[in-house]
């Protein structure tokens, strides 16, 4: 006799059960899994929303300030380079610019080697929000993990996401 607890029940596994009860020819693995996956990004999106909005930023605007600061120094990158990295249109990215650069965060000048071009660079402002922020979402991020997950538990999940993720980036994954 087992003396380990059943696992605790979440909102997936009530979708499960009426699926099982009103289709149980279907196989729903898939959905426990994705369903999880869908639900984490929402509440973990509402907790750094509320991590970032404390610093006066919302969270598209964080995107920006970090890509600028993980590309080292000096900060710089096109908008164009941007707008890739971060999968935004350039209308989208050119209001996130505009809202940034008036807040002192960053500022845009002229591309030295494109006479046509731009560049984007983060501001002394800029960096040490940023670089609070980062800090900021990494906590709250760090204590929902270790509310729920040892290391090794915690490893081994990054690495399953990493395969799962690999495999549905890649077409025809």
């Amino acid at each position: 006799m087992s003396s380990q607890q059943p696992p605790r029940k979440d909102p997936v596994d009530a979708i499960v059960e009426q699926w099982a009860m009103v289709r149980p020819d279907l196989d729903t693995a898939a959905m426990e899994v994705f369903g999880r996956i869908s639900r984490l990004t929402r509440a973990m999106g509402d907790r750094l929303d509320e991590a970032y909005g404390a610093l006066g930023i919302a969270r598209g605007e964080f995107d920006v300030l970090a890509t600028l600061r993980r590309s080292g120094e000096p900060y710089t990158l096109s908008p164009r380079g941007l707008s890739a990295t971060l999968m935004l249109t350039t209308g989208g990215m050119t209001g996130r610019l505009d809202k940034l650069e008036r807040a002192g965060l960053l500022r845009r000048s002229p591309d030295p080697h494109d006479r046509r071009g731009l560049q984007v660079t983060l501001t002394e402002k800029g960096l040490e929000l940023v670089d609070r922020a980062v800090s900021a979402g990494l906590d709250a991020q760090t204590k929902a993990l270790n509310a729920a997950l040892n290391a090794e538990q915690a490893d081994r999940l990054a690495d399953l996401l990493r395969e799962l993720l690999l495999a549905t980036e890649t077409p025809g994954g």
